[in-house]
């Protein structure tokens, strides 16, 4: 009599599974355009198996957004500029490493947050509220290395919430421009501008002006 081969109960490993494939189709296509028999398909799951763990494809999409494209800000931006010796080398070495890497692998598909942002903001207010989460604690990172950077010394003229503002809308402006032309470069180009930015409070200024105008003030 022929044993029957024992079936596998991972729930855990198919939720990531599913978590994987939906990523990888909203990033690649898209959210409306990524079905959920597709999706399926992809990951070699029933209906049942999947509703199991999603009941909706809006369920599905919010687990994306906090889980996956949260740990993503997380990995590349959060954990970089908190370890690194101050707020600006944290900006400047994410920046440098990210167009490194999109280098290396040839193609830009743009950030995750973005994308999915651009896509969904409008679409729900669960979806809008969740990437505005994200957004925020990204910002809240990087003005809180600002801030401490203060607290030894640095810093002083720096406004914390308005380079941390200004930080992730030049990255975010930097991937979409990197994106629709496939050209890591622009995000090198991004980087140098926003180095030749002070910000201060109630102030922009351009350091090459500003020293500038010293000089014509010392003269």
């Amino acid at each position: 009599m022929a044993m029957r081969k024992k079936r596998t109960n991972d729930p855990e490993g198919m939720r990531r599974r599913v978590l994987d494939v939906a990523e990888e189709a909203f990033q690649a296509r898209g959210y409306h355009a990524s079905s959920l028999g597709d999706l399926m398909a992809t990951a070699g799951i029933t209906g049942g198996a999947l509703h199991h763990h999603f009941p909706t494809k809006k369920a599905l999409a919010l687990a994306v957004i906090e889980e996956r494209a949260a740990a993503a800000v997380e990995e590349t931006w959060i954990a970089p500029v908190r370890a690194a010796s101050s707020a600006r080398e944290g900006v400047r070495a994410v920046f440098e490493a990210v167009a490194a890497e999109l280098e290396r692998q040839g193609y830009v598909r743009g950030c995750p947050l973005n994308n999915l942002a651009h896509e969904l903001s409008l679409a729900d207010a669960d979806f809008r509220v969740a990437l505005a989460d994200i957004f925020a604690g990204w910002r809240r990172a990087i003005a809180d290395k600002v801030r401490a950077d203060q607290q030894a010394g640095g810093e002083g003229g720096t406004d914390p919430d308005r380079f941390a503002a200004l930080a992730v809308a030049v990255y975010s402006g930097a991937m979409s421009m990197a994106k629709t032309a496939q050209d890591a470069g622009v995000l090198r180009e991004c980087l140098k501008g926003l180095e030749n930015l002070q910000l201060s409070p109630g102030r922009l200024v351009g350091k090459r002006r500003r020293r500038v105008l010293q000089r014509r003030i010392i003269r």
